[in-house]
């Protein structure tokens, strides 16, 4: 169980670094009705593994690998969770653009996008990337036992 639940964490991982890499592309191409489609349902895609990461995650920590109290008294994991954290909190702005453009799409309509939330949604995900960097050096640290407080 705890190699499916290794496999279910890693997929969702590889899932979710493939959509935001997938939003920053189609947020640097140009605003067209097909993107605006391709960007909801890329983002519904992370958000769909994202959940699926921390759940997996969650179980991983407290029921099949080394146990809660290794995890939480390592520094890198406290890390880890903040940057993914962090990067969920902030793609709550993109995705809340993202469901307000459905009644625009739905009728045919590109969706009124200032240039100052298209270069917020960007910005954003290129901090989600960034955030995605951290928290693989942080997985690292885990698993050379680097970070651990006792």
């Amino acid at each position: 169980m705890s190699t499916l639940f290794a496999f279910l964490h890693h997929l969702a991982a590889f899932a979710l670094v493939a959509a935001i890499a997938i939003e920053l592309v189609l947020l640097g191409q140009k605003f067209t009705l097909e993107n605006a489609r391709k960007l909801q349902i890329v983002d519904r895609v992370l958000g769909i593994s994202a959940g699926l990461l921390l759940v997996a995650g969650l179980l991983r920590v407290f029921l099949f690998e080394k146990g809660a109290a290794y995890y939480f008294s390592n520094g890198a994991f406290h890390a880890k969770l903040t940057l993914f954290f962090l990067a969920a909190f902030l793609s709550i702005y993109p995705t809340l653009r993202f469901i307000a453009w459905g009644k625009s799409l739905k009728q045919g309509q590109l969706p009124d996008v200032s240039e100052r939330q298209w270069k917020t949604m960007r910005r954003i995900v290129h901090i989600e990337l960034a955030a995605i960097v951290g928290i693989l050096l942080a997985a690292a640290m885990m698993a050379k036992g680097i970070g651990q407080f006792s």
